[in-house]
């Protein structure tokens, strides 16, 4: 965001000292905002936020993640972005370290990207090409 945005005056360079929209950050947040609110519900959002809070996925397993994912018969495909703060990387890295530690099939890749939890939204070409790679090889073992 500051990268996009920085500190940016709309419409002008003197601060007005209002409580209007002065920043272009606030252009742009109070404009995604107003755009999501007409195809999301809140009270959704904070469901799946409350529910996003209480995964544990180790806590059957008094806390051992490799534990929880014993039964996981699957390859695995695991990506993360440096700045999401909602997945961060220290945690698909705790997945990663947890399936390997049961000798699952696990690939795993950190993409240094600058939009936060979102990026996965955005039209970033290696997150594309590592899915493509990754559904492309397991086409291929079953075609054998």
């Amino acid at each position: 965001m500051a990268e996009k945005f920085g500190r940016q005056l709309r419409g002008g360079e003197h601060y007005r000292f209002g409580f209007d929209v002065e920043f272009e950050i606030e252009s742009y947040l109070r404009y995604q905002g107003e755009k999501f609110s007409t195809y999301f519900d809140a009270n959704t959002y904070l469901l799946i936020t409350r529910a996003l809070d209480y995964f544990d996925p180790a806590k059957d397993c008094q806390g051992d993640l490799a534990a929880a994912l014993s039964s996981i018969r699957a390859q695995s495909l695991l990506i993360s972005f440096s700045t999401d703060w909602r997945f961060p990387p220290e945690r698909s890295r705790e997945i990663v370290e947890a399936l390997l530690a049961q000798k699952k099939s696990v690939t795993y890749a950190e993409i240094d990207a600058p939009h936060g939890h979102d990026a996965f939204l955005m039209d970033d070409p290696r997150y594309h090409h590592l899915v493509a790679a990754y559904f492309d090889r397991i086409a291929q073992e079953c075609a054998k």
